[in-house]
C-alpha cells in the first residue's frame, strides 16, 4: 500500500450573502456586476475559454491591471464559476503561472446565498508563498466581504472603496509587522 500527503495547500472561504442566487450569478459572471464589487473593471465571455479579466487598475500599462490572461475552465449555471488566476504583478517570477479559482453558489432561501471560494494550484517557497499569502488575505479580508458589502449597503464606490477589515485586525497586521521588522 502506498500511503499518501496531501500537501496541495488550498484557500477556502464561504459568506453568506443576503441576496438571491439570480443576483449573486449576475455579480460573478457579468462585467457590470464584477464592477459592483470585485474591480473597476472587466472583460468577461461567459463560455468555456472565455475571457474573466478583472481590472484592479484598469488604467495601468498591460500586464499590470490585474487578472489579465485569466480564462473560465468550467462552468455550471447559478452553482458553480472556475477560473484561472495568477499572481499580481509585483510578483513576477509567478505571475506568468496559473493557480485555479472556484466559486460555488448555494441557495438558502429566496434571498439568501452561500457563497464558497476554493484556490489552488500553489507551488511552494519564494514568492508562491508570498502569492499564496496575498491571496489568503485578498479574498477572505476584501473580495468576499465587498460581495457582502454590495448587497447590503450598495455598489463598491471605486474612488472610495469601504475598509472592512476590523480594526483589531489592522491592529494585529501592524504589530506582526514590527515583530518580523525586529527578526530581520
Amino acid at each position: 500500500m502506498t500511503e499518501f500527503f496531501d500537501a496541495e495547500r488550498t484557500i477556502r472561504a464561504s459568506v453568506v450573502v443576503e441576496a438571491g442566487l439570480d443576483e449573486i450569478w449576475e455579480a460573478w459572471t457579468t462585467e457590470q456586476g464584477i464592477r459592483t464589487f470585485f474591480a473597476p473593471d472587466a472583460r468577461v465571455d461567459l463560455k468555456v475559454g472565455g475571457a474573466y479579466e478583472i481590472y484592479f487598475d484598469p488604467d495601468a500599462e498591460p500586464g499590470s491591471r490585474g487578472a489579465e490572461g485569466v480564462r473560465i475552465l468550467a462552468l455550471q449555471p447559478k452553482t458553480m464559476l472556475a477560473f484561472t488566476w495568477n499572481a499580481p504583478p509585483h510578483l513576477d517570477r509567478v505571475r506568468g503561472q496559473w493557480t485555479h479559482v472556484i466559486v460555488r453558489l448555494r441557495r438558502l432561501a429566496a434571498n439568501r446565498t452561500e457563497v464558497t471560494l476554493y484556490h489552488d494550484g500553489w507551488g511552494t517557497g519564494g514568492q508562491w508563498d508570498r502569492a499564496f499569502e496575498y491571496f489568503q488575505r485578498a479574498w477572505i479580508q476584501i473580495v468576499l466581504p465587498r460581495l457582502q458589502y454590495r448587497f447590503s449597503v450598495g455598489p463598491v464606490d471605486w474612488k472610495h472603496p469601504p475598509d472592512l477589515i476590523p480594526a483589531e485586525k489592522h491592529r494585529h497586521d501592524s504589530e506582526e509587522k514590527e515583530n518580523h521588522g525586529r527578526a530581520e
